[in-house]
């Protein structure tokens, strides 16, 4: 471990596995991507824990989600504060905080019965804790619980609350505030966590049988018992789950490093269970735009009807020439004499914004066609825009900027969030598909260093697993 490196901010994305009974889909396998984001080191109190909250909102709202998820936070400190001022044995405070964790899923009914039942709580203590842990909202929240006289004398409970009132502050300041639900019953059932802790919700979340909604209509046959292998896509019991959590581990990365501690904060994004979410979305709104499975922003096409046709292959090939080399991502079709359908049929499939279109008359005249796909009949532009050769590169330029303006309103790629935060992607693209490549190195001129990250750790180095 390099001793001058003191503070880092970094993200990663890779794959991780873990033992699971899978929901295909649901986004719920053992084998799926993670994009972990995490800041290390010693900050003054809440400001990374902030950002963490803000860089987690930007990336939702990037991605279209705006209304439809929910950043639940609560503190691990004001939740042991709780099992103590109830009565909670300090030996079961763990096992009674992971029973909690449960009630995004079950009803207090089964939860109650699993601390009495299964593990020794009184009835009388279980019911004291369910007079805090139904409580969720923003500062009022808060406040109660700072009005509250029996919590006022225990020690972990009141640094919770002043950690608390100091997030509230800087969340207020990051605009962030109305993303966020204090939740009471945020538990997170992993033992590391010391302080803040997130979880991302959104429809779907919770389980079918939790959230009051009405399982499909069961099939006549009759259904299979499950195995540990067998998919649960279809069991109302199984939601997505969270889409991003994480929290403070300040004593984690000691443990593994043999030295002193090193404070931490960081939060996961599951991608699959984004991508299951989206997909469904998108599935569900026939108005909305398709997805694209390309970075090409140009398929450069030939049009013509007479016998003398050749196909244009040179021309189009010098126009992509023209284009690639203004750095403009351009495809055309690898045939001698392509059909026009079969060239749009191409471009559509992957989501290309924009066809040059080369036709003998206005080749002629020393033109070509810039046409923007998807637009409605009677769209005047609907047939395309002359424009001459010479002017072709600045003419698409414009256009894609406007595009680009158009989609940035709409919300803006994860990737670019990132790198709005100091964080660096190469991301490389084909005709077909576009994949994260690697990821180059993490800076900021706020951090201390210039950290390079390789995607090689198998993605588990400081993430937090949900």
């Amino acid at each position: 471990m390099n001793s001058s490196i003191q503070q880092i901010k970094r993200y990663h994305i890779a794959k991780v596995y873990r033992r699971d009974q899978p929901a295909m889909k649901k986004g719920r396998m053992r084998e799926f991507y993670q994009c972990d984001f995490d800041i290390a080191g010693s900050y003054d109190p809440m400001l990374p824990d902030a950002e963490i909250i803000r860089i987690t909102s930007e990336i939702f709202e990037g991605l279209g989600w705006k209304g439809n998820y929910i950043i639940k936070i609560n503190h691990r400190m004001i939740l042991d504060g709780i099992f103590a001022v109830c009565g909670v044995p300090q030996e079961k405070i763990r096992t009674i905080s992971s029973a909690v964790d449960k009630l995004d899923k079950l009803p207090w009914e089964e939860v109650k019965q699993e601390m009495v039942e299964e593990k020794g709580l009184s009835e009388e203590v279980a019911d004291r804790i369910w007079g805090f842990v139904q409580k969720k909202g923003g500062r009022d929240v808060l406040q109660h619980l700072q009005s509250e006289d029996a919590l006022k004398s225990n020690e972990s409970m009141v640094k919770g609350l002043q950690d608390m009132e100091l997030l509230f502050t800087y969340l207020e300041a990051f605009d962030v505030l109305d993303k966020v639900e204090f939740n009471l019953s945020l538990a997170r059932g992993l033992d590391y966590y010391t302080g803040i802790i997130y979880e991302v919700v959104t429809e779907g979340s919770a389980p079918a049988a939790a959230s009051g909604a009405v399982p499909e209509k069961p099939s006549g046959r009759r259904p299979k018992s499950k195995t540990a292998d067998e998919d649960r896509s279809d069991d109302p019991s199984v939601g997505i789950g969270s889409v991003a959590a994480g929290g403070r581990y300040d004593g984690l990365v000691g443990m593994f490093s043999g030295k002193s501690q090193i404070p931490c904060v960081g939060i996961s994004f599951g991608v699959d269970r984004i991508f299951s979410v989206t997909k469904a979305r998108l599935e569900a709104d026939k108005a909305a735009s398709a997805v694209r499975s390309t970075e090409v922003d140009v398929y450069v096409m030939a049009l013509g009807f007479s016998k003398t046709f050749t196909g244009l292959v040179q021309e189009r090939i010098r126009v992509c020439r023209v284009l690639w080399d203004a750095g403009i991502k351009a495809e055309f079709a690898y045939k001698l004499k392509p059909k026009l359908p079969a060239q749009f049929k191409l471009a559509e499939s992957g989501g290309v914004p924009f066809a040059v279109i080369l036709g003998e008359e206005e080749q002629a005249q020393g033109k070509v066609k810039i046409k923007e796909m998807g637009l409605p009949e009677g769209h005047p532009e609907k047939d395309g825009v002359p424009v001459n050769l010479s002017d072709l590169v600045p003419e698409v330029r414009k256009r894609l900027a406007a595009k680009a303006k158009e989609e940035e309103d709409q919300g803006r790629p994860i990737d670019s969030v990132l790198e709005g935060k100091g964080v660096g992607v190469h991301i490389q693209g084909s005709v077909r598909a576009t994949r994260v490549d690697k990821i180059r190195e993490v800076k900021r001129s706020s951090a201390a260093t210039v950290a390079t990250v390789k995607p090689t750790i198998n993605g588990v180095v400081g993430s937090q697993l949900f």
